[in-house]
């Protein structure tokens, strides 16, 4: 089942979870001198479909249930303002007071998650989307299932799917190809 123009057209905000969805879920762990190390590996592409949410005049939110400078480097690469990071995985509130922050309602917010973690979230946004390889319980609550794995290209599946229903990907397209373009004759020149 596809996106309707309707719904597409509602969405202002789409929060993402990280692990599992951002990221495959798998975690590298290590110790240098004295500090703790995380690693985790981000799908470029998946990146690339976030900038084109935002250039088509969609925010974008990081929730997170976990702590980590790989997470606030990413976000922070991708132009992500808000970016909620909760050890103790409170998303729901962290997303409420998101959506209030900005006036946007959770009718007009997608959220695309993986996990149990994830519910309270999904339960509430417009447009509830699940990875490909989500647990049953998030599938089962998903209006949308990606046939991607998180952290292997989902994110940008699904910003495809989203802006394709809206009548902008290519559009978004062309203006990042001509963007890019520019960007190379000015430098080459």
């Amino acid at each position: 089942m596809g996106l309707s123009r309707k719904l597409a057209a509602r969405i202002k905000l789409v929060a993402f979870d990280v692990d599992g969805v951002l990221t495959e879920g798998g975690i590298f762990l290590g110790v240098a001198g004295d500090a703790r190390v995380e690693f985790k590996r981000y799908d470029i592409q998946d990146g690339l479909g976030i900038h084109l949410l935002q250039r088509s005049g969609i925010r974008t939110a990081i929730i997170t249930g976990r702590e980590s400078e790989s997470v606030r480097l990413r976000a922070a690469e991708l132009g992500i303002e808000d970016c909620v990071q909760d050890r103790e995985a409170r998303k729901l509130p962290a997303f409420v007071k998101l959506l209030k922050r900005h006036g946007i309602s959770a009718a007009d917010a997608a959220f695309v998650g993986d996990d149990l973690p994830d519910l309270g979230i999904l339960r509430i946004v417009g447009l509830p989307v699940a990875v490909g390889n989500a647990v049953e319980e998030v599938q089962d609550e998903c209006d949308l299932v990606l046939k991607r794995e998180g952290g292997r290209g989902a994110v940008r599946e699904f910003v495809e799917q989203l802006l394709k229903a809206r009548g902008e990907w290519s559009s978004a397209v062309e203006r990042y190809v001509e963007e890019r373009s520019r960007e190379q004759l000015r430098t080459s020149a």
